[in-house]
């Protein structure tokens, strides 16, 4: 990423960082009691160098990682007098500046993962409500066949009881009612 492309908290924070490495570097070449010793000097310059790096790689949470190393071991070096008072306050106000613009960086970048993994979601579900499902057939209701009516018990003679029945006929002669 050129510098030009770099956002403009990215490239506020890698000012600072710069103008912090030139400032060390000179101090280290000063002549009377330095504020900042020069191995200590070499040791933040190192450490200046990584969060340099990681801000310009747009990686603001390696950038977070080794502006934290950058502090601690600026406290160390102002711990064992290798840097003083006045030069510890103006690198740590420094640090806390880039700090923040690191922050706000990370949080923008994560916003807009959160951003692109929401619009992702909404694309594939509106991918799949698209696709519609194929029509199912409409369930089978079986209605039962009637049974068949019973047989008759007589086989099939037939009865001659009841109204006119072979009885009921023998008034009838064979010959009668013939014209």
């Amino acid at each position: 990423m050129t510098p030009r492309q770099a956002p403009a908290a990215w490239r506020r924070a890698m000012t600072v960082l710069i103008g912090f490495t030139l400032a060390a570097a000179l101090a280290g070449c000063a002549g009377a009691a330095p504020d900042l010793e020069t191995d200590a000097a070499k040791k933040l310059q190192e450490r200046v160098l990584e969060v340099t790096k990681s801000a310009a790689g747009s990686n603001p949470a390696a950038a977070l990682k080794s502006l934290a190393r950058l502090s601690s071991e600026l406290d160390a070096a102002a711990a064992a007098g290798q840097v003083s008072f006045k030069r510890h306050r103006s690198i740590t106000a420094a640090i806390s500046s880039v700090r923040a613009d690191l922050t706000a960086a990370q949080s923008k970048k994560a916003a807009q993962a959160a951003a692109a993994e929401t619009a992702a979601k909404a694309a594939a579900a509106k991918a799949t409500a698209t696709v519609k499902p194929a029509p199912t057939a409409a369930p089978v209701v079986v209605v039962p066949v009637p049974a068949p009516a019973p047989a008759p018990v007589n086989s099939g003679k037939q009865d001659n009881s009841g109204k006119g029945g072979s009885e009921g006929n023998k008034d009838k002669g064979s010959g009668k009612n013939k014209d």
